[in-house]
C-alpha cells in the first residue's frame, strides 16, 4: 500500500494511498473509457452508464436510497454546496427564520469558515455559535436543545478527523426532532466513510459530505448526499450536469476510482472488520507505551473509531516527535493537514477542555481500514525504536549506566527562552544557566541519565522576565546536586577567584579544565550578571580571547530601538572582558540565531546597522516550522546571499566534487540521525544538532580557514537556519540543502 518500502504510512486521516484497484479503474477509463457522458454516442453512452454504476453503488454504500448522490471534487465543495442551499433557503423564508448557525467546536475548519463566508456574501447577518463539547469531545445535547429551536442550520461530524471521536448523532436528532420548526442539519461524513455503518435514508440527515482520498480514492473526487426534499442551490452552474445540480463535466477517472474502492467496501475483500481494526489498535496502544511511558491520549478509546489515536508526551512539542518519527520512516500527523502548518495548538483538543501546552504537543496517529498486520507489527517495531533512540540520546530516563557522556555546551529552547547547560565529560559534571519551567523534565532526564554532578543551577537575573524553574529543579534533583548554600541567583559560595581582562576579581566556578566567572553586566537591569566561560592561565587570570562562551541573559536583543542605551552599556562592559569571537548566548532567541559574536554584536548595533525592514522573513521554529519550505527570504543576509545559500537536492553532488573538503552537516538531532540511511558521498556526514550548534559555531569560528559546510536536516528548515546564522557570524562557506532528507528520493 504504500509508495516507498521504507515508509511506514500512519497518516491516513489526511490522506491515503489509492488502492491498486482504484488505481486500475482509474486508468482504464483514461486509456479507454474517456468518453463524456453528456455525449450521446456510444462512446459517452458507456461512460455515462459508469458514472450510473457507481452512483448507485454510492446510493447502496451511504443506505441513501430516499435521496440523491453527488459528484463533487470532495468534502470541501459538499460543504460548501450544503451550507450555500441552507442558507439560500434561509434568506428566502425571509426575517421570521432562525437567524442562527450552530457547529460543533471540534468541527474541520472547513464548517465554520463555509458558515462565515456564505453569510457574509449573502449578507444575512446570522449569528454563528459553536456547540460545547464535554471532554469526551461529544457535543453538548443539553446545549443544542436549548438553542437548535432557534437555529436554521446545524453542523455536526460524525467521527471527528483529529481525535476519532463518534458523535452521537441519535441523540443530536432527538434533539432536532424536538424542535418546532426543525433546523436543516449538515453532517461531516469524512472519517466515517469505510469506519462506521451508515444508513442515512434512516435519519433525518439533509446532508452529508464525503472525501475520496480519505478512503483511497485519489484526490478531486468527493461525494455530497442530499435528502430528498431538502433545499438545494447549485454551486457551480453551468452545463447543468448532474441532473443540473452541479455543472462541469465529471471526473470520469476519479469517479471510477471511487467506484473500485466502494466495490471493495461493499465485498470486504480489502478491509479490515472492526474486530481486526481493534487488535490493530491495541498492539499500537502497546508500542507507544512501550516507547513512551509518559504519554496521554487525549482520544477516549471507548467512543472513537479504532483507526485513529491521538496523544501527547510530556516533554516532548508535537514537532520534536514527529520529527522523529518521521525519521525512523513512520509518517504521524499532528492534527488537521490542512492545520498542520500552523503552530496553535489543536482547537479540537482545546475544546476538549484539553490544557494548551499538550494540546499544542498532540500528534495524530491513523491507518486506514485497509491496514494489514504486516503494516502495523513494522510500525510497531519503529515505534519502539524510537523510544530505543529517545533513551540513548538521554531524552527520555535510561538505565543505561553507560551512556557515552556529553561535552561542551548544549541550548535547549521553548517559547525562545533559552536554558543552556554547560557539561564537562571527564568529571561528569555540568552547570545549568537560565532553566525555565517547560524544560525541566528534559533537563533532569539528561542529567540522571548522563549521570552528572550538577555543580550549580542559575539565573542570569535574580528576578527574570521569565519563570525561573531554578528552585524547583534543584529540589528535583538534589541528589545530584553538589552540597552548599546558594544565593538568589543560584551562585554557591566558597569557589576560586579569577582576574578578568579589565583587571575585576570575579568568582568561579571549576568544571573541568575550564571556570565560570560570574560579573555584572549594566545596562539591562540592577541585578543582571553574566557569566563567562574560558580557560584561565597559569596566574589564574581569564583574558579576554580565553573567553569562549559569555552568558548574557536579555541584556543585548537585537531590534529594540527603546533600549539601545542599556545594549550599548552591556557592549562596553563585555568589550572590555571578553574577545571579539566569544560567543554571546542569550537567554531568548527572538530570532533564530541561537548565538552570536561580540563583534557581530558591536557592527548590528553601531549607528550603520541596517534596520530590519518589513520584507525580511524570519525563521522563527527551530524545528521545521510551518510549511517547511526554505526558499524565503532571510533575515540579515545580504540580497546576493539569499538565492545562493540555497543547494538544490540534485546539484549537491556537483557541489562535493568541487568542493571536496566540504563537510555535511546534519542538524537533527541524535535521535533523529540515529536513523539515518544516507549515503556518504565523497565526504564525511557529521550530526551536529541544533541543540549543539553553539558548540560547534566555536570550532568553526576559531578554524584556522573556513571549511565549506553544507547543513540539512528533515525539510531544509533547520539547516536554513543554521547556515544563516553562521553567514551572519562571517563565515562565508556555508549552504544549506534544500527541502533536506524529505526530497532525498529525489536526488
Amino acid at each position: 500500500m504504500n509508495a516507498h518500502l521504507d515508509e511506514i504510512y500512519l497518516d491516513a486521516n489526511a490522506t491515503t494511498p489509492v488502492l491498486p484497484q482504484a488505481i486500475e479503474a482509474a486508468s482504464r477509463v483514461m486509456r479507454e473509457g474517456f468518453g463524456n457522458p453528456s455525449s450521446t454516442h456510444g462512446t459517452g453512452l458507456r461512460a455515462n452508464a459508469l458514472l450510473q454504476d457507481v452512483r448507485d453503488r454510492a446510493t447502496r454504500v451511504l443506505g441513501a436510497e430516499h435521496g440523491r448522490v453527488l459528484f463533487t471534487s470532495g468534502a470541501t465543495e459538499a460543504i460548501q454546496t450544503a451550507v450555500l442551499s441552507a442558507l439560500c433557503d434561509l434568506r428566502e423564508r425571509g426575517e421570521h427564520a432562525g437567524r442562527l448557525l450552530l457547529y460543533g467546536a471540534t468541527e474541520h475548519k472547513a464548517v465554520p469558515a463555509s458558515l462565515a463566508h456564505w453569510n457574509s456574501v449573502l449578507g444575512l447577518g446570522c449569528r454563528i455559535e459553536a456547540i460545547p463539547v464535554d471532554a469526551n469531545g461529544r457535543h453538548d445535547l443539553a446545549f443544542l436543545r436549548t438553542h437548535a429551536p432557534h437555529a436554521s442550520l446545524v453542523c455536526t461530524m460524525a467521527a471527528n478527523n483529529e481525535t476519532g471521536v463518534i458523535s452521537d448523532l441519535r441523540g443530536i436528532e432527538d434533539a432536532l426532532a424536538a424542535c418546532a420548526v426543525k433546523p436543516l442539519w449538515l453532517v461531516d461524513g469524512v472519517q466515517a466513510l469505510g469506519k462506521l455503518a451508515l444508513n442515512l435514508a434512516h435519519t433525518r440527515i439533509d446532508y452529508a459530505a464525503f472525501s475520496g482520498h480519505k478512503l483511497y480514492a485519489p484526490k478531486g473526487i468527493g461525494l455530497l448526499y442530499l435528502r430528498n426534499g431538502a433545499p438545494y442551490t447549485p454551486l457551480l452552474a453551468g452545463g447543468g450536469q448532474e441532473s443540473g445540480l452541479r455543472s462541469g463535466t465529471e471526473n470520469m477517472s476519479g469517479i471510477a476510482a471511487l467506484g473500485a474502492v466502494l466495490e471493495a467496501l461493499e465485498q470486504r475483500d480489502a478491509f479490515r472488520e472492526h474486530a481486526a481494526l481493534h487488535a490493530f489498535r491495541e498492539q499500537l496502544i502497546a508500542a507507544l507505551r512501550d516507547a513512551l511511558p509518559e504519554l496521554a491520549f487525549n482520544t477516549p478509546l471507548d467512543l472513537a473509531v479504532p483507526t485513529t489515536l491521538n496523544f501527547s508526551v510530556p516533554g516532548f512539542t508535537a514537532k520534536e516527535l514527529l520529527d522523529l518519527f518521521d525519521a525512523a520512516g513512520v509518517r504521524v500527523g499532528t492534527g488537521s493537514a490542512c492545520n498542520s502548518s500552523k503552530a496553535s495548538p489543536s482547537h479540537v483538543l482545546l475544546a476538549m477542555g484539553i490544557p494548551a501546552a499538550r494540546a499544542a504537543s498532540a500528534i495524530r496517529l491513523s491507518f486506514g481500514p485497509a491496514a494489514t498486520l504486516h503494516d502495523i507489527a513494522a510500525a510497531c517495531e519503529r515505534i519502539r525504536a524510537c523510544g530505543a533512540a529517545l533513551r540513548r540520546s538521554c531524552r527520555l530516563p535510561s538505565a543505561n549506566a553507560d551512556t557515552a557522556p556529553q561535552h561542551g555546551l548544549t541550548q535547549l529552547v521553548a517559547d525562545q527562552a533559552c536554558t543552556w547547560l554547560l557539561a564537562d565529560a571527564a568529571s561528569r559534571s555540568c552547570v545549568i544557566i537560565d532553566p525555565v519551567p517547560q524544560l525541566s523534565a528534559r533537563l533532569e532526564a539528561y542529567v540522571r541519565c548522563q549521570n552528572h554532578r550538577v555543580l550549580a543551577i542559575l539565573d542570569t537575573r535574580a528576578h527574570a522576565p521569565h519563570e525561573s524553574a531554578r528552585a524547583a529543579l534543584a529540589a528535583t534533583l538534589a541528589d545530584c546536586m553538589a552540597a552548599g548554600n546558594v544565593d538568589a541567583f543560584g551562585w554557591p559560595a566558597g569557589h576560586r577567584t579569577v582576574t578578568l581582562a579589565d583587571g575585576e576579581r570575579a568568582e568561579a566556578l571549576t568544571l573541568g579544565g575550564i571556570v565560570l566567572a560570574r560579573t555584572t553586566l549594566p545596562g539591562h537591569a540592577a541585578d543582571s550578571l553574566a557569566y563567562l566561560a574560558g580557560t584561565p592561565d597559569a596566574d589564574e587570570r581569564l583574558p579576554a580571547d580565553a573567553v569562549r562562551y559569555a552568558f548574557t541573559g536579555d541584556a543585548i536583543l537585537h531590534g529594540a530601538p527603546e533600549r539601545a542605551g542599556a545594549v550599548h552599556a552591556a557592549l562596553h562592559k563585555l568589550t572590555a572582558t571578553i574577545g571579539d569571537d566569544s560567543l554571546l548566548c542569550p537567554a531568548h532567541d527572538v530570532h533564530n540565531r541561537f548565538v552570536t559574536t561580540l563583534a557581530a554584536e558591536r557592527d548590528a548595533h553601531s549607528p550603520h546597522a541596517r534596520t530590519p525592514q518589513s520584507g525580511d522573513t524570519l525563521i522563527t521554529d527551530k524545528t521545521d516550522a510551518g510549511s517547511e519550505q526554505s526558499n524565503e527570504p532571510i533575515h540579515d543576509a545580504p540580497p546576493d546571499r539569499r538565492s545562493s545559500i540555497n543547494i538544490a537536492p540534485d546539484a549537491l553532488r556537483g557541489f562535493l566534487r568541487e568542493q571536496p573538503d566540504a563537510l555535511l552537516v546534519d542538524v537533527r538531532e541524535a535521535c533523529e540521525h540515529s536513523f539515518s540511511d544516507l549515503p556518504v558521498v565523497d565526504t564525511r556526514i557529521l550530526n551536529i544538532p541544533l541543540s549543539r550548534f553553539a558548540e560547534g559555531v566555536g570550532q568553526w569560528l576559531g578554524g584556522s580557514e573556513q571549511r565549506p559546510l553544507v547543513f540539512f536536516c528533515r525539510s531544509g528548515n533547520r539547516g536554513m537556519a543554521a547556515a544563516t546564522s553562521l553567514r551572519r557570524l562571517g563565515y562565508a562557506k556555508a549552504w544549506n540543502l534544500a527541502g533536506g532528507v524529505a526530497l532525498k528520493a529525489t536526488a
